[in-house]
Protein backbone atom coordinates (compact mmCIF):
# COMPACT_ATOMS: atom_id res chain seq x y z
CA UNK A 1 0.00 0.00 0.00
CA UNK A 2 1.36 3.45 -0.93
CA UNK A 3 1.95 6.21 1.61
CA UNK A 4 -0.92 8.16 0.05
CA UNK A 5 -3.26 5.21 0.35
CA UNK A 6 -2.25 4.61 3.96
CA UNK A 7 -3.12 8.18 4.89
CA UNK A 8 -6.36 8.20 2.91
CA UNK A 9 -7.66 5.23 4.90
CA UNK A 10 -7.47 7.32 8.07
CA UNK A 11 -9.15 10.47 6.72
CA UNK A 12 -12.40 10.03 8.66
CA UNK A 13 -10.65 9.14 11.90
CA UNK A 14 -8.36 12.15 11.63
CA UNK A 15 -11.22 14.56 10.92
CA UNK A 16 -13.09 13.29 13.96
CA UNK A 17 -10.04 13.23 16.22
CA UNK A 18 -8.97 16.80 15.42
CA UNK A 19 -12.36 18.24 14.46
CA UNK A 20 -11.00 19.38 11.09
CA UNK A 21 -13.25 21.52 8.93
CA UNK A 22 -12.65 20.73 5.27
CA UNK A 23 -15.02 23.52 4.20
CA UNK A 24 -12.25 25.98 5.11
CA UNK A 25 -10.29 24.85 2.04
CA UNK A 26 -11.09 27.30 -0.73
CA UNK A 27 -8.64 28.26 -3.48
CA UNK A 28 -9.12 31.40 -5.51
CA UNK A 29 -8.17 31.36 -9.19
CA UNK A 30 -4.58 32.52 -8.61
CA UNK A 31 -4.00 29.97 -5.85
CA UNK A 32 -5.52 27.18 -7.92
CA UNK A 33 -3.31 28.04 -10.87
CA UNK A 34 -0.22 28.15 -8.66
CA UNK A 35 -0.86 24.77 -7.04
CA UNK A 36 -1.71 23.15 -10.35
CA UNK A 37 1.50 24.46 -11.92
CA UNK A 38 3.60 23.38 -8.94
CA UNK A 39 2.08 19.93 -8.36
CA UNK A 40 1.14 18.93 -11.89
CA UNK A 41 -2.36 18.05 -10.64
CA UNK A 42 -4.82 19.75 -12.97
CA UNK A 43 -8.06 18.12 -11.81
CA UNK A 44 -9.78 20.28 -9.18
CA UNK A 45 -11.14 17.41 -7.09
CA UNK A 46 -7.87 15.46 -7.21
CA UNK A 47 -6.00 18.58 -6.11
CA UNK A 48 -8.45 19.15 -3.27
CA UNK A 49 -8.05 15.59 -2.00
CA UNK A 50 -4.28 15.89 -2.23
CA UNK A 51 -4.22 19.10 -0.16
CA UNK A 52 -6.57 17.59 2.46
CA UNK A 53 -4.32 14.54 2.76
CA UNK A 54 -1.23 16.67 3.39
CA UNK A 55 -3.11 18.88 5.86
CA UNK A 56 -4.09 15.90 7.98
CA UNK A 57 -0.57 14.47 7.95
CA UNK A 58 0.88 17.81 9.01
CA UNK A 59 -1.76 18.35 11.67
CA UNK A 60 -0.59 15.15 13.33
CA UNK A 61 2.93 16.59 13.50
CA UNK A 62 1.70 19.69 15.35
CA UNK A 63 -1.80 21.21 15.29
CA UNK A 64 -1.02 24.81 14.36
CA UNK A 65 -4.12 26.95 13.67
CA UNK A 66 -2.58 28.03 10.34
CA UNK A 67 -2.61 24.38 9.21
CA UNK A 68 -6.18 23.99 10.43
CA UNK A 69 -7.20 27.06 8.39
CA UNK A 70 -5.25 26.03 5.24
CA UNK A 71 -3.08 29.14 5.43
CA UNK A 72 -0.44 27.22 3.47
CA UNK A 73 -2.69 27.36 0.40
CA UNK A 74 -2.96 31.15 0.35
CA UNK A 75 -0.43 33.21 -1.58
CA UNK A 76 0.01 35.56 1.35
CA UNK A 77 3.62 36.50 0.70
CA UNK A 78 2.93 37.91 -2.77
CA UNK A 79 0.08 40.00 -1.37
CA UNK A 80 2.20 41.71 1.25
CA UNK A 81 2.81 45.42 0.52
CA UNK A 82 6.60 44.92 0.62
CA UNK A 83 6.69 42.01 -1.83
CA UNK A 84 7.37 43.94 -5.03
CA UNK A 85 10.27 45.87 -3.50
CA UNK A 86 11.64 42.60 -2.12
CA UNK A 87 11.57 41.04 -5.60
CA UNK A 88 13.49 44.04 -6.93
CA UNK A 89 16.42 43.13 -4.68
CA UNK A 90 17.20 40.17 -6.92
CA UNK A 91 17.95 42.67 -9.71
CA UNK A 92 19.68 45.29 -7.57
CA UNK A 93 22.20 43.03 -5.83
CA UNK A 94 24.73 40.38 -6.66
CA UNK A 95 23.72 37.06 -5.08
CA UNK A 96 21.02 38.41 -2.73
CA UNK A 97 19.91 35.89 -0.10
CA UNK A 98 16.28 35.33 0.87
CA UNK A 99 15.34 33.59 4.15
CA UNK A 100 11.90 32.24 5.02
CA UNK A 101 11.91 31.70 8.81
CA UNK A 102 9.15 29.56 10.29
CA UNK A 103 8.62 28.29 6.75
CA UNK A 104 6.34 25.32 7.57
CA UNK A 105 5.72 23.64 4.17
CA UNK A 106 7.84 26.17 2.28
CA UNK A 107 4.92 27.41 0.18
CA UNK A 108 6.09 31.03 0.40
CA UNK A 109 9.63 30.23 -0.66
CA UNK A 110 8.27 28.30 -3.63
CA UNK A 111 6.22 31.34 -4.62
CA UNK A 112 9.20 33.70 -4.59
CA UNK A 113 11.26 31.20 -6.58
CA UNK A 114 8.41 30.92 -9.09
CA UNK A 115 8.49 34.72 -9.32
CA UNK A 116 12.17 34.73 -10.25
CA UNK A 117 14.33 34.68 -7.11
CA UNK A 118 17.29 32.32 -7.84
CA UNK A 119 16.71 29.03 -6.05
CA UNK A 120 20.39 28.77 -5.14
CA UNK A 121 19.99 31.98 -3.11
CA UNK A 122 17.01 30.99 -0.97
CA UNK A 123 17.02 29.26 2.39
CA UNK A 124 14.16 28.05 4.55
CA UNK A 125 14.08 27.24 8.25
CA UNK A 126 11.58 25.69 10.62
CA UNK A 127 11.61 24.00 14.00
CA UNK A 128 10.25 20.76 12.53
CA UNK A 129 11.81 19.03 9.54
CA UNK A 130 8.58 17.04 9.14
CA UNK A 131 6.83 20.15 7.82
CA UNK A 132 9.50 20.67 5.15
CA UNK A 133 9.06 17.02 4.18
CA UNK A 134 5.29 17.57 3.98
CA UNK A 135 6.05 20.47 1.65
CA UNK A 136 7.93 18.20 -0.73
CA UNK A 137 4.96 15.83 -0.66
CA UNK A 138 2.47 18.69 -1.10
CA UNK A 139 4.27 20.02 -4.16
CA UNK A 140 5.34 16.57 -5.40
CA UNK A 141 8.99 17.53 -5.38
CA UNK A 142 12.27 16.12 -4.09
CA UNK A 143 15.50 17.77 -3.05
CA UNK A 144 16.82 17.10 -6.54
CA UNK A 145 13.89 18.87 -8.23
CA UNK A 146 13.54 21.70 -5.69
CA UNK A 147 17.08 22.16 -4.29
CA UNK A 148 16.38 25.04 -1.91
CA UNK A 149 18.50 25.02 1.23
CA UNK A 150 16.72 24.07 4.46
CA UNK A 151 18.08 24.40 8.01
CA UNK A 152 15.96 22.96 10.82
CA UNK A 153 16.25 24.44 14.29
CA UNK A 154 14.92 26.65 17.06
CA UNK A 155 15.40 30.36 16.35
CA UNK A 156 15.78 30.97 20.11
CA UNK A 157 18.68 28.52 20.38
CA UNK A 158 22.01 30.42 20.37
CA UNK A 159 23.50 27.57 18.40
CA UNK A 160 20.99 28.45 15.68
CA UNK A 161 21.14 32.27 15.91
CA UNK A 162 23.63 33.75 18.37
CA UNK A 163 22.58 36.92 20.22
CA UNK A 164 24.50 40.01 19.13
CA UNK A 165 23.88 43.57 17.99
CA UNK A 166 22.71 44.15 14.41
CA UNK A 167 25.49 44.83 11.95
CA UNK A 168 25.82 48.39 10.68
CA UNK A 169 28.87 47.72 8.49
CA UNK A 170 29.54 45.08 5.86
CA UNK A 171 30.48 41.80 7.57
CA UNK A 172 34.08 40.69 7.24
CA UNK A 173 33.13 37.04 6.96
CA UNK A 174 32.37 35.64 3.50
CA UNK A 175 28.87 34.56 2.64
CA UNK A 176 28.71 30.78 3.15
CA UNK A 177 27.45 28.07 0.82
CA UNK A 178 23.79 27.81 1.81
CA UNK A 179 23.60 24.06 1.24
CA UNK A 180 26.42 23.49 3.76
CA UNK A 181 24.76 25.29 6.67
CA UNK A 182 23.87 23.54 9.92
CA UNK A 183 22.72 26.78 11.60
CA UNK A 184 21.93 30.37 10.58
CA UNK A 185 24.86 31.90 12.45
CA UNK A 186 27.19 32.05 9.41
CA UNK A 187 24.55 34.21 7.70
CA UNK A 188 24.61 37.01 10.27
CA UNK A 189 24.81 40.26 8.32
CA UNK A 190 24.43 38.56 4.94
CA UNK A 191 20.69 38.23 4.27
CA UNK A 192 18.99 40.73 1.96
CA UNK A 193 15.38 39.79 2.75
CA UNK A 194 13.83 37.86 5.64
CA UNK A 195 10.21 36.73 5.55
CA UNK A 196 8.40 35.85 8.80
CA UNK A 197 4.64 35.31 8.61
CA UNK A 198 2.30 33.61 11.12
CA UNK A 199 5.37 33.31 13.34
CA UNK A 200 5.75 36.12 15.85
CA UNK A 201 2.24 35.71 17.27
CA UNK A 202 3.18 32.22 18.52
CA UNK A 203 5.13 33.85 21.37
CA UNK A 204 4.56 36.22 24.27
CA UNK A 205 5.65 39.86 24.21
CA UNK A 206 9.10 39.22 25.69
CA UNK A 207 9.82 36.38 23.29
CA UNK A 208 8.66 38.44 20.30
CA UNK A 209 11.24 41.09 21.18
CA UNK A 210 13.92 38.42 21.53
CA UNK A 211 12.98 36.95 18.16
CA UNK A 212 13.07 40.38 16.50
CA UNK A 213 16.57 40.93 17.87
CA UNK A 214 17.66 37.52 16.61
CA UNK A 215 16.40 38.18 13.08
CA UNK A 216 18.02 41.63 13.07
CA UNK A 217 21.45 40.00 13.45
CA UNK A 218 20.93 38.17 10.16
CA UNK A 219 19.98 41.21 8.09
CA UNK A 220 22.51 42.78 5.74
CA UNK A 221 23.43 46.37 6.69
CA UNK A 222 23.05 47.44 3.05
CA UNK A 223 20.36 50.04 2.44
CA UNK A 224 17.09 48.44 1.37
CA UNK A 225 17.60 45.15 3.20
CA UNK A 226 14.26 44.15 4.65
CA UNK A 227 12.47 41.98 7.19
CA UNK A 228 8.78 41.62 6.38
CA UNK A 229 5.72 39.53 7.10
CA UNK A 230 2.31 39.35 8.72
CA UNK A 231 0.64 37.92 11.81
CA UNK A 232 -2.37 38.45 14.04
CA UNK A 233 -2.50 41.99 15.48
CA UNK A 234 -4.74 44.34 17.42
CA UNK A 235 -5.75 47.99 17.35
CA UNK A 236 -4.16 48.33 20.79
CA UNK A 237 -1.49 45.83 21.81
CA UNK A 238 -2.50 43.13 24.25
CA UNK A 239 -3.83 39.62 24.66
CA UNK A 240 -6.52 38.26 22.38
CA UNK A 241 -8.17 34.86 22.30
CA UNK A 242 -9.03 32.63 19.37
CA UNK A 243 -10.76 29.24 19.32
CA UNK A 244 -9.74 27.62 16.03
CA UNK A 245 -10.52 24.10 17.20
CA UNK A 246 -13.18 24.78 19.82
CA UNK A 247 -10.67 25.35 22.62
CA UNK A 248 -9.56 28.88 23.49
CA UNK A 249 -5.97 29.91 22.76
CA UNK A 250 -4.53 33.20 24.01
CA UNK A 251 -1.88 35.11 22.10
CA UNK A 252 -0.08 38.41 22.56
CA UNK A 253 -0.69 40.79 19.67
CA UNK A 254 1.08 44.01 18.77
CA UNK A 255 -0.56 47.09 17.30
CA UNK A 256 1.06 48.98 14.43
CA UNK A 257 2.35 51.62 16.88
CA UNK A 258 3.80 49.14 19.35
CA UNK A 259 5.35 47.12 16.50
CA UNK A 260 7.13 50.24 15.23
CA UNK A 261 8.40 50.91 18.75
CA UNK A 262 9.83 47.39 18.98
CA UNK A 263 11.99 47.71 15.89
CA UNK A 264 12.88 51.41 15.97
CA UNK A 265 14.97 51.76 19.12
CA UNK A 266 14.60 48.41 20.88
CA UNK A 267 15.97 46.26 18.04
CA UNK A 268 17.75 48.64 15.66
CA UNK A 269 19.28 51.98 16.61
CA UNK A 270 16.70 54.73 16.27
CA UNK A 271 16.19 56.18 12.80
CA UNK A 272 18.41 53.62 11.04
CA UNK A 273 15.35 51.83 9.63
CA UNK A 274 11.98 52.60 8.11
CA UNK A 275 9.03 50.68 9.54
CA UNK A 276 5.72 50.23 7.77
CA UNK A 277 2.92 48.56 9.71
CA UNK A 278 -0.82 48.42 9.19
CA UNK A 279 -3.88 46.37 10.05
CA UNK A 280 -6.41 44.67 7.84
CA UNK A 281 -9.59 43.07 9.14
CA UNK A 282 -10.12 39.57 7.83
CA UNK A 283 -13.12 37.31 7.45
CA UNK A 284 -14.15 35.89 10.81
CA UNK A 285 -15.49 32.75 9.16
CA UNK A 286 -12.11 31.22 8.33
CA UNK A 287 -11.67 29.11 11.40
CA UNK A 288 -10.69 31.53 14.17
CA UNK A 289 -13.81 30.69 16.19
CA UNK A 290 -14.33 34.19 17.61
CA UNK A 291 -17.10 36.74 17.47
CA UNK A 292 -15.06 39.93 17.59
CA UNK A 293 -13.04 41.37 14.71
CA UNK A 294 -9.78 39.69 13.68
CA UNK A 295 -6.94 41.86 12.44
CA UNK A 296 -3.80 40.90 10.56
CA UNK A 297 -0.74 43.10 11.04
CA UNK A 298 1.15 43.62 7.78
CA UNK A 299 4.65 45.02 8.24
CA UNK A 300 8.13 45.61 6.86
CA UNK A 301 11.38 46.87 8.37
CA UNK A 302 13.75 48.34 5.81
CA UNK A 303 17.31 49.50 6.48
CA UNK A 304 18.02 53.09 5.46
Amino acid sequence: MSTSQQHNTTDTDTKQEFNLDVTLLSLDSEESEFFKSQTGIVDDEELRKHILDIQMRAYKVYPYPCIYRFSFTRLKISRLPAYKSVLNLKHERSNPIFLDIGCCFGNDIRKIVADGWPIQNVIASDLRTEFWDCGHDLFKSKTATFPAAFVPGDAFDPNMISPRAPLYETPQTPCPDLKSLKSLNPLQGHISAIHASSFFHLFNEEKQLELARKLATLLSPASGSVIFGSHVGKLVKGIRSIAPRGSTVSMFCHSPDSWRDVWNGQVFAKDTIHVEAGLKEIDRDIGFGVEEEVWILYWSIKRL
